[in-house]
């Protein structure tokens, strides 16, 4: 089985994927954010990198996608952030605000639309809304350097992306979590939560929303 957590940069993806992970026996592909060479010099230049950034996520998530497809059978994969917030997200916002110019934008689109032909969705999606507050406080406390100084109204635009495009979402399931007053940390109760709503959503194959 593939499950796939989405949402905001500092919402608490990786984290819980590890927490889910550990919990079922479940294996986890992380975003390739340490290893990426176009990251930090993408916060301090956007029009420059912006292509090469997204391509490099493209490709990495493409691989895993791959990966993840022909293991899928045997064991349950949890994705730390999907192939389709690179185009949805982060590329759209990057050419809304003038960082990706147009030939590189549709250029990035026809290169995701083709690899589009040849994946599949998730079984299920699960998307953490974080509103602003939320999400700088979490950066701050992961403390990543390169983090450290980014734009709020980058991330309130990224946020109202994954708005529309979680209520648009019909490639599978997807089950949305309102992080904002959650711990799935320190409290148990709040990480119980989640699991029940997982379950039921795996179990039922609805959309849900906690």
């Amino acid at each position: 089985m593939h499950v796939a957590i989405t949402g905001n940069i500092g919402a608490g993806k990786t984290t819980l994927a590890e927490k889910l992970a550990e919990h079922y026996g479940w294996e986890v592909y992380y975003e390739a954010v340490d290893n990426n060479p176009y990251l930090a010099p993408f916060y301090g230049d956007m029009p420059k990198w912006s292509f090469h950034l997204q391509v490099f996520f493209l490709n990495s998530r493409f691989e895993q996608v791959l990966k993840i497809k022909s293991q899928e059978a045997d064991k349950t994969i949890i994705q730390d952030r999907t192939i389709y917030e690179d185009a949805y997200i982060f590329a759209q916002n990057l050419y809304e605000s003038g960082h990706l110019n147009e030939t590189d934008f549709f250029t990035y689109k026809s290169l995701f639309n083709t690899i589009m032909q040849a994946i599949t969705p998730p079984d299920l999606m699960i998307y953490l809304k974080a509103d602003l507050p939320k999400l700088l406080s979490q950066i701050k406390k992961r403390g990543r350097d390169y983090e450290q100084n980014i734009d709020p109204n980058y991330l309130i635009s990224l946020n109202s992306l994954y708005e529309g495009f979680t209520q648009k979402y019909k490639h599978g399931k997807l089950l949305e979590i309102d992080v904002n007053n959650l711990d799935f940390v320190s409290k148990d109760s709040d990480f119980k939560s989640i699991t029940a709503q997982i379950e039921k959503s795996i179990n039922i194959g609805t959309q849900l929303k906690i």
